[in-house]
């Protein structure tokens, strides 16, 4: 706040000792050669307080007598009339306290001193605020006790922004037992947004949550946010570490956030809260916190520096968790370890997984076994995730077999352990997920299973991080060029980006100002962009030293929850702290490992070899910018069967083997001979290449001949597949596909669907010989690949067969990724 903006700039401080706030508003001058703390609402600098600090809270360099004097007046004379103002009566922490008993349902609940500090920060001065505080801390209770209050002095509704749909729903119906009155704009009611802004301008609604992503759909961005900007009386930021791209779940459509920040009129109060963000983090965020907004006239004002931001970090200790890692051998163990520990253990909880197939297949798995289980992941239809919260909270499962898309926000506070099949690749992440346990129970148990395959995991993940400058120029470029709005499946035709590496490289350049989304797609601003390759480099290095912490975990002989607590730069972690709870200290006990015959019923449920592979039924959009074409639904005359695979690359069972053969380290060589007899059982399982079978007899064979797929960097193995795939069916190998001369070096995968199919269509043609292709007319074939990804090479390859006159093309291949 500059002079002329300061109301009391022309006061001359003539106050007595009366006039100095209390004991309980200013902590007492230091000594002289002490420096001290000073008023608790001064502004905040980023520095790491000492360890041990009871709040945790950053504090600022003292100022000289004077300034200190006027600025303690002044605050007693604000905090005098905030005392009185509203309708309730009594000061403004009893109000609060009031407002918090009906949003609990309890009278003898009491603020924690940092949640009065920063609901006072909200409603009495108007500020911005950071909190990081553990989960199950209270810091939905800040933002809701600070609506009530602000409401009923005339200020606008709440605006949440909410990450998740599942968050979103326990929210609104805190909200409501505390009779605050809360709605949510998202993609499945854009009817009802005109009615919802009716509802806010007479004064209807308290609360307003909105998803980050809905910040940047055009419409809404336009038409809809600079109306919530006006009307807002507090903006809450939730899962704040989502703001920042040093954050272990970082979201660009956050950054976004910085638009309406901006867009806010002077002294409307900003929160932001996570439980998960370390020193960087949290210095990320709060920078971005004081973007500055917008002043009458278009004037810039600085509504906030970075000092300004009261920052409040709290102790992250979690008393009822009881953290133990347990390292078994391999997954049939680990799963068998499961099966047995879910019937010892109490009450209900989440067993948590590093990918959507090993979800599905560990909940299937315990089904068999008898538990009551259910999957939940990011594929699971919405309608399903909340029946499937309530069973949960209901205790209706034992557990939910879940991935990270069941995590921020959802509060069962009876939630009795939580197991990580697969490590996470980073602490703090870690630390997010477990924290969904223990929230209203003396104990839970949390126990980390690792696997060896989790850093191949990582690595992927790792792999879709923000892309190299010349991708980045190759999308502006194109854009540029053609100066019209390229929808993101046309860009695909000239960025060689994934779908969901592109589009999340889109929202990071959006939100810098070198593109814009609008209706149709994005066009570019012409705007100058500087790619930071120095920042993108420091993230890297950042994911890899989070990975080397998880290991550090797994191996560490200390304290756990200590080792957590250090990885998220506590400053209430006092030296040489232990839990006393984890299994390092002694605190908690682990059903043993499973004995032989529960492993082995484990691993033979795991032998189930086989899954589908879904063809291609639609050609990408824009295939003419690159020469091709080819467009709409695939004719039902070109189009592949439903193929199939020995195993997915990220599941279980089968899919240890399949990842192995096809690791960068391992040669080409034989099929192996275990996954040999895999494609052998798949084959005699798959009842669309045989006929139907007579009452006295074994079904035909429908297949009349083996295709192989000519792989240019595993030939032996194709070749040796395909060779032994028609012995075993007793039907010819008659030909291959293959490139065509001079197109020998493979295709990339790691590139994005329509580019991946026009590499693939230039490539390939079939090598058969003429009696091959005199017979294939009116015939059904096996075409027989290594693995597959995009599907595009199965679909070309089928299309020459059927083009050629085969009925029927059946792939197979050994691996799905």
């Amino acid at each position: 706040m500059t002079s002329s903006d300061d109301p009391y700039a022309d006061l001359e401080p003539t106050w007595t000792d009366a006039d100095v706030p209390p004991d309980d508003d200013v902590p007492p001058p230091p000594p002289e050669d002490v420096p001290g703390p000073v008023v608790e609402d001064a502004p905040v600098a980023p520095a790491r307080p000492a360890a041990g600090s009871p709040s945790g809270a950053q504090q600022a360099a003292p100022r000289d007598d004077r300034a200190d004097a006027t600025r303690r007046a002044k605050l007693a004379m604000l905090r005098g009339l905030m005392d009185t103002a509203g309708g309730e009566g009594g000061t403004l922490r009893e109000q609060a306290t009031v407002a918090l008993r009906g949003l609990v349902g309890r009278d003898d609940v009491e603020l924690r001193d940092d949640q009065w500090r920063a609901i006072e920060a909200l409603v009495a001065f108007h500020r911005r605020a950071l909190v990081v505080q553990r989960t199950g801390w209270g810091k939905s209770a800040v933002y809701f006790v600070a609506t009530s209050l602000l409401r009923a002095r005339g200020a606008g509704p709440t605006v949440i922004v909410s990450p998740l749909l599942a968050l979103m729903r326990d929210q609104i119906a805190a909200a409501s037992r505390a009779g605050i009155r809360a709605v949510t704009i998202n993609s499945a009611n854009v009817t009802e947004w005109d009615a919802i802004h009716a509802r806010i301008a007479a004064g209807e609604v308290d609360v307003l949550l909105c998803s980050p992503e809905r910040l940047n759909n055009p419409a809404f961005r336009d038409e809809v946010l600079p109306r919530l900007a006006a009307d807002a009386g507090l903006v809450v930021v939730d899962e704040a570490h989502c703001i920042s791209d040093w954050g272990h779940d970082f979201r660009p459509d956050y950054r976004r956030i910085r638009t309406l920040l901006a867009d806010l009129p002077p002294g409307i109060p900003v929160l932001a809260t996570t439980a998960t963000a370390n020193e960087r983090v949290t210095r990320d965020v709060a920078e971005q916190l004081a973007v500055p907004g917008e002043g009458v006239g278009g004037e810039a004002v600085a509504l906030a520096t970075n000092d300004d931001v009261l920052v409040l970090r709290g102790a992250l200790d979690r008393e009822s968790l009881h953290l133990a890692v347990l390292e078994l051998r391999d997954q049939p163990t680990r799963v068998a370890w499961l099966v047995e520990a879910l019937q010892e253990i109490d009450g209900s909880g989440i067993v948590y997984c590093l990918t959507v197939s090993a979800a599905e297949e560990v909940a299937a798995q315990l089904r068999t076994a008898g538990l009551a289980v259910a999957s939940y992941t990011g594929r699971t239809d919405p309608t399903q995730r909340e029946q499937l919260e309530e069973d949960l909270k209901e205790n209706r499962v034992k557990a939910l077999v879940a991935t990270s898309a069941l995590g921020m926000g959802f509060d069962k506070p009876d939630l009795a352990f939580v197991v990580h099949l697969g490590a996470p690749s980073s602490p703090i992440a870690y630390y997010q997920q477990v924290g969904r346990a223990g929230r209203g129970v003396d104990d839970a148990v949390v126990v980390l299973l690792p696997g060896h395959e989790d850093t191949a995991i990582w690595e992927w993940f790792g792999s879709q991080a923000f892309p190299a400058e010349d991708q980045v120029r190759a999308t502006l470029a194109a854009l540029t060029q053609t100066g019209e709005t390229m929808s993101t499946a046309t860009l695909e035709t000239y960025v060689d980006l994934k779908r969901s590496r592109l589009e999340t490289m889109l929202k990071v350049l959006d939100v810098d100002g070198a593109v814009r989304r609008v209706q149709g797609g994005w066009v570019a601003t012409g705007e100058p962009w500087v790619y930071d390759a120095a920042r993108y480099g420091r993230v890297e290095e950042t994911r890899h030293a989070e990975q080397q912490a998880m290991r550090d975990y797994v191996a560490t002989d200390g304290c756990r929850m200590r080792f957590l607590r250090a990885q998220l730069d506590d400053p209430a972690l006092p030296d040489g702290w232990t839990c006393g709870r984890c299994d390092r200290c002694g605190g908690v006990t682990l059903p043993p490992p499973p004995d032989a015959e529960t492993v082995a019923s484990a691993r033979e449920e795991m032998d189930r070899p086989g899954v589908e592979v879904e063809p291609r039924k639609m050609w990408p959009s824009g295939l003419a910018t690159l020469g091709l074409d080819l467009k709409g639904k695939i004719p039902d005359g070109e189009r592949a069967e439903v193929g199939r695979a020995v195993a997915r690359f990220d599941g279980l069972g089968w899919s240890g083997p399949v990842r192995e053969l096809f690791a960068p380290r391992t040669p080409d060589g034989e099929t192996p001979a275990a996954l040999r007899t895999a494609a052998a059982r798949v084959l005699d399982d798959w009842s669309a290449i045989r006929g139907e079978a007579p009452e006295d007899g074994e079904a035909p064979l429908l297949v009349e001949g083996v295709v192989a797929v000519r792989s240019v960097t595993r030939p032996q193995l194709t070749y040796h597949l395909a060779n032994g795939l028609a012995s075993y069916l007793g039907v010819p190998l008659i030909g291959a596909v293959g490139p065509v001369p001079g197109s020998e070096e493979p295709g990339r995968h790691d590139v994005n669907s329509a580019q991946r199919l026009a590499g693939v269509a230039r490539r390939l043609r079939l090598e058969l010989g003429e009696g091959a292709l005199a017979g294939l007319p009116g015939r059904r074939v096996l075409l027989v690949d290594d693995w597959t990804e995009s599907g595009w090479t199965l679909t070309v390859a089928a299309r020459l067969l059927r083009q050629a006159g085969a009925a029927g093309v059946h792939p197979f291949v050994l691996g799905v990724r």
